[in-house]
C-alpha cells in the first residue's frame, strides 16, 4: 500500500510504501494518527501547516457491503481540535482500488492559483498522482464543478469536491463525494475540513483507478467466508434487511419524536406536532408516489441501500438523499413541516458543500434571533443564499452556529467545542449527550451513537457506560470504513470483522485487537486537543441543556460532570490496561 504526500506549497508529489507501522490503521484511525503524528496542533487550522489526510478504510475496496467509506483528517477550524469527517460514495472504493492508503496534502497553494490534486494508476500500475490547474471550477458549485471534472477526466472517475463556501474559508463547509452514479451527492460534512481545502487554494481531489478493478487478498478463502457471513446477517437482521433498506435514516424521526427529543425551534422542544408529515413513512410514500428511488445505494455493492433520490412533482431529482439528522437540523428545528421545502433547503446545502446539521443549528440560531421567522422555509433558503455568495451576513452563518449565537445574542446555541449538535436533543436522549460532550469529535453523533444501547434515555444511570461502549465501536467501524449501520448485523459475531481484515492483509488480529487500537487512537485524539489548549472545560454540554427542561417531558441533562471526565480521561487509562495487559501475557509465553 502506498502513501502520496502532495506539498501544494512546493509543487511536489512523492508516492512511497506505507510504514509497516501503520499497517492496520486505516479510515480514521490512521487520518486521526497522521493529524497526532504530523500537525502541530497549535497551528492555524486555516493555515499552510495544517495537513489535510484522506484515507480510505482498512476493507474499502473489497466486495463486502457497505465498506467503502473514506475519511478526511485534519485540525478543525471549528472545534480547534482534531476532527475527522467520513463519507460512503467512491472516493474510498477507487483509492483502494489503486492500493493508495493515504494521501496527506501539506502546505498551500501560491496565492492566487487554484488546484486540484489527481491520484492515478501511474507506470506499472502503480498509484501516482499530480497537482492540475483548477481555476476553470473556482466559483463554481459543487454540482457545476462535478459536471466539468467528469468532462475532463471521465464519467468513471470519483471526486471530493468543495463549493463557493470552502472556497470562503467557512468553517461549516466540507467536501461534496461522487456516489455509484458519479453525482456528487455524498459529504465529508462536519468539522469544516471544506474550509481546510479552500485555505490550501484545493477545489478537488480526483481519483481515477484506470484498469484496476479489484484490490488484492493475502488469504482469499478466509476473506470470502467472512464475507459470506456478514452478507448473511446483513440479509437477516431486522434493521439492515428491512428498516433501513424501505425507510432510510427517516426511520428516526418517529423514534425520536416520540422519545421527546427531535429538535424543534431551536432546541425549544422535543416533539414536533407535524413529525408525521415529514417521517419515513411520509418521505417513502412521496418518493414512490413521484417515481424517485426510496432504496438507493451510496456506495458500489451497499445491500443495505438507506439512502433515496428525492423527486419533484414532475420526477425531477431535488436532492439525493434526503437524511433523518436533514430532516430533524432544516425541518422541525426550523419549525419547518414540508418534505419539499426540506429537500429544497438540502440542495442548496449540498451546492455549497455544506453540512446541514451546522447550517440547520445555525439557522435555528438566526430564527431565535428574529433573523427570520420559524417555519419560513423561503426565508431559510434566503439566508442560505446568503452563505453562497459570501455577504456579510452569510459569512458569519457560514461560521457556524456557535459564533452565529454569540453575534446574535442567543442563550440556547446547540454546540459543543464550536460545533452543532446532531438530530437528538441530549436532555432526551442522555448517552449522545455524553459523547456531545466527550468526543474529541465535538458534538458528533457518528462519534459514539448510543440510540439503539439498551438504556433508559432520559436517565442518567447507564449513559456514560454507553457511550464509552459506542466510542470503540463508532472507531472501529469508522477505521475498517464499514458503515455504521452494519452494526446491528455484527454485534453478536464481531469476529466476521477480523475474519475480513486477516483475509485482506494475511494477519492474524483479533476482535480485541481492533478495539484495542480503537482505545489507542481515541486517547490520541483526546491528547491532541489537550495540547491545542482543549481542556476539561471544553467537555461540557452548554449551561442552558443542564437548567431549562425540555418540554414534553420536562427533562434536563443532568449527568454528572465527574462522569464525562472519567469517559476522557478513561481513555488513556485503558491504553495503560491493555499494554500492562499485553506485557504479562508476552511474559508468560
Amino acid at each position: 500500500m502506498t502513501f502520496i504526500r502532495v506539498n501544494l506549497s512546493t509543487g511536489t508529489v512523492k508516492a512511497q510504501e506505507a510504514p509497516t507501522r501503520y499497517r492496520l490503521l486505516g479510515g480514521r484511525a490512521l487520518t486521526s494518527t497522521l493529524v497526532f503524528e504530523e500537525v502541530d496542533p497549535t497551528c492555524d487550522p486555516l493555515g499552510p501547516d495544517n495537513k489535510l489526510v484522506v484515507a480510505p478504510g482498512l476493507l474499502s475496496g473489497g466486495p463486502a457491503s457497505s465498506n467503502h467509506r473514506v475519511s478526511f483528517g485534519a485540525r478543525s477550524p471549528l472545534t480547534g481540535g482534531i476532527k475527522e469527517s467520513n463519507a460512503g460514495g467512491t472516493v474510498g472504493y477507487q483509492l483502494s482500488l489503486l492500493g493508495v492508503k493515504a494521501v496527506v496534502v501539506e502546505g498551500a497553494a501560491p496565492e492566487g492559483r487554484r488546484v486540484a490534486v489527481r491520484v492515478f494508476e501511474g507506470p506499472g500500475g502503480r498509484p501516482a498522482a499530480e497537482i492540475a490547474d483548477a481555476g476553470a471550477w473556482w466559483g463554481k458549485s459543487t454540482y457545476e464543478a462535478g459536471a466539468l471534472i467528469h468532462e475532463a477526466h471521465g464519467a468513471h472517475c470519483a471526486f471530493a469536491v468543495i463549493g463557493t463556501p470552502g472556497e470562503m474559508r467557512l468553517p461549516a463547509a466540507g467536501a461534496m463525494h461522487t456516489d455509484k452514479d458519479g453525482v456528487p451527492a455524498r459529504i465529508t460534512a462536519r468539522g469544516g475540513l471544506g474550509a481546510v481545502m479552500g485555505s490550501k487554494g484545493l477545489k478537488a481531489l480526483i481519483v481515477d483507478p484506470g484498469s484496476r478493478r479489484r484490490v488484492d487478498f493475502a488469504d482469499r478463502e478466509r476473506y470470502h467466508a467472512g464475507r459470506k457471513r456478514y452478507v448473511s446477517n446483513l440479509r437477516t437482521t431486522p434493521a439492515t434487511a428491512e428498516t433501513y433498506p424501505r425507510f432510510g435514516t427517516a426511520a428516526m424521526v418517529d423514534v425520536v419524536n416520540n422519545l421527546g427529543g427531535l429538535p424543534t425551534c431551536n432546541f425549544a422542544s422535543g416533539s414536533f406536532d407535524r413529525a408525521e408529515a415529514i417521517n419515513a413513512t411520509a418521505l417513502r410514500e412521496t418518493i414512490l408516489k413521484r417515481g424517485g428511488d426510496p432504496s438507493h445505494p451510496c456506495m458500489p455493492g451497499c445491500v443495505i441501500r438507506s439512502s433515496n433520490v428525492y423527486v419533484d412533482r414532475c420526477g425531477n431529482e431535488i436532492v439525493r438523499s434526503l437524511e433523518y439528522e436533514t430532516i430533524g437540523l432544516c425541518g422541525s428545528n426550523l419549525g419547518i413541516g414540508d418534505l419539499d421545502d426540506i429537500a429544497r433547503i438540502n440542495r442548496l446545502c449540498n451546492e455549497g458543500g455544506l453540512d446541514t446539521i451546522e447550517i440547520g443549528a445555525t439557522l435555528g440560531v438566526a430564527m431565535e434571533a428574529g433573523l427570520a421567522e420559524f417555519g419560513d422555509a423561503e426565508a431559510a433558503r434566503r439566508l442560505i443564499r446568503e452563505i453562497l455568495q459570501g455577504t456579510v451576513l452569510g459569512r458569519l452563518l457560514g461560521h457556524g452556529a456557535a459564533l452565529t449565537g454569540r453575534v446574535l445574542g442567543v442563550k440556547r446555541v446547540p454546540a459543543v467545542k464550536g460545533q452543532a449538535i446532531s438530530a437528538y436533543d441530549p436532555r432526551a436522549v442522555k448517552g449522545l449527550g455524553v459523547t456531545y460532550a466527550t468526543s474529541a469529535m465535538g458534538a458528533d453523533h457518528t462519534a459514539g451513537q448510543t440510540m439503539r444501547e439498551a438504556v433508559e434515555h432520559h436517565k442518567p444511570e447507564g449513559q456514560r457506560e454507553a457511550s464509552v461502549k459506542m466510542q470503540q465501536y463508532c472507531m472501529v467501524f469508522d477505521s475498517l470504513g464499514l458503515c455504521v449501520f452494519a452494526h446491528n448485523a455484527v454485534k453478536d459475531n464481531l469476529e466476521i470483522l477480523a475474519d475480513l481484515v486477516n483475509g485482506r492483509l494475511g494477519t492474524s488480529v483479533t476482535v480485541e485487537d481492533l478495539f484495542r487500537q480503537a482505545r489507542e487512537v481515541l486517547a490520541r485524539e483526546v491528547e491532541f486537543n489537550r495540547r491545542a489548549g482543549l481542556t476539561e472545560v471544553y467537555d461540557r454540554l452548554p449551561r442552558v441543556f443542564r437548567e431549562e427542561p425540555l418540554p414534553p417531558h420536562g427533562l434536563v441533562f443532568d449527568v454528572p460532570d465527574d462522569e464525562l471526565d472519567q469517559v476522557t480521561k478513561g481513555w488513556a487509562a485503558l491504553v495503560k490496561r491493555d499494554r500492562a495487559g499485553a506485557g504479562a501475557r508476552g511474559a508468560g509465553k
